[in-house]
């Protein structure tokens, strides 16, 4: 069994930051966590460094009551709602559930189910709901059970705060939604207590506020198989990045690398592509676009990724196949630097 995290890719950025910490004279505060089985980072640029620790402090504290009451596994909010699915019942959520649920539904059609919060169960059969998974496949019978009921979140209806589902075999996973959430979050709470300069890292999901003294930000797209950068990019204000990568939670079996990004189509892991990040303007909900929007692009593969970023509406994006080919749209090449070799790349509209 083989399990990495998302950790190489905050080195690489702590790196980067560090340097930009080091070169300026307002003090920078940074405080990490370990949540959303991720560590997360915020840094705060401010003249005053205890209001800053406070504004990091009430970040973190809005993460951890977002993760405990979201928990896919762990007894939360999200598992008594799918408790009360399996069981064929009605059952009242909070206002702010309710919502995380339309909204996803809504990013769910718009990247035509791809990205899919409703197959928690697909989730749990390939052992990727757990904190240390075995090495080892669904069982079959299980497997197409799974894909005979097709579940999805279009199947519930929400009205009010009361939800239903016309399939007992939705269970959600707001695994690929509530990192983007909680970015916003962030940001609206940084905002909120006067911070115009900070920098949100959540497991390689990124959101950039104002600058570091004049300064954009600049952070590091990882390279899925080298350690390192693939590439750094200075973030706008506002502008949140999201990655999606078969090297973030994986298990490797006779040889063949098993990711957690499944395709709801086939009930199996996509096997075409290594990494996906998208780049996202600012706007109130620049940090959820980006976590859902890199999903279905991924999961869309070499054929169909471009058609899914049009439908999401996006314009910024580098996809790396599976045998390391690498695809970058025109926006977004005109704003990387690549580090090292320049690699053989197809720019694409």
């Amino acid at each position: 069994m083989r399990r990495l995290s998302a950790l190489p890719q905050l080195a690489v950025l702590a790196a980067l930051l560090a340097l930009l910490a080091a070169c300026g004279r307002t003090p920078v505060q940074q405080q990490e966590a370990y949540v959303f089985g991720t560590r997360v980072e915020v840094l705060v640029v401010a003249a005053e460094p205890e209001a800053a620790r406070s504004a990091i402090a009430a970040v973190l504290r809005e993460f951890d009551r977002l993760h405990r009451a979201y928990h896919a596994w762990q007894p939360s909010e999200l598992t008594a709602l799918n408790q009360a699915i399996a069981a064929g019942q009605a059952h009242t959520v909070t206002p702010e559930l309710a919502a995380f649920i339309r909204e996803a539904q809504a990013l769910a059609a718009r990247g035509d189910h791809l990205f899919d919060p409703g197959i928690g169960r697909l989730i749990a059969l390939w052992g990727f709901q757990s904190d240390e998974f075995k090495a080892q496949l669904p069982d079959p019978a299980a497997l197409a059970a799974w894909r005979k009921a097709q579940p999805s979140i279009a199947d519930l209806r929400v009205e009010g705060t009361t939800v239903r589902s016309r399939k007992r075999e939705v269970a959600l996973d707001f695994g690929g939604y509530l990192k983007g959430v909680a970015l916003d979050r962030a940001a609206t709470l940084l905002r909120q207590q006067g911070v115009t300069n900070a920098l949100i890292n959540i497991g390689g999901n990124i959101l950039a506020l104002g600058s570091k003294e004049g300064r954009k930000w600049r952070v590091g797209i990882q390279h899925p198989r080298q350690p390192g950068p693939l590439a750094t990019l200075e973030l706008d204000d506002g502008e949140a990045i999201g990655t999606s990568g078969d090297y973030q939670r994986f298990f490797e079996l006779d040889g063949q690398r098993y990711a957690h990004l499944l395709d709801p189509r086939s009930g199996a892991p996509a096997a075409h592509t290594q990494a996906l990040t998208v780049v996202i303007p600012g706007g109130a909900r620049a940090g959820t676009l980006s976590d859902a929007a890199s999903k279905p692009l991924f999961i869309a593969g070499p054929h169909d990724w471009q058609d899914a970023a049009r439908r999401l509406g996006i314009t910024q994006a580098i996809r790396i196949d599976a045998d390391g080919r690498i695809a970058v749209t025109a926006a977004l090449h005109r704003r990387l630097n690549f580090l090292g070799p320049a690699p053989d790349l197809d720019i694409v509209p």
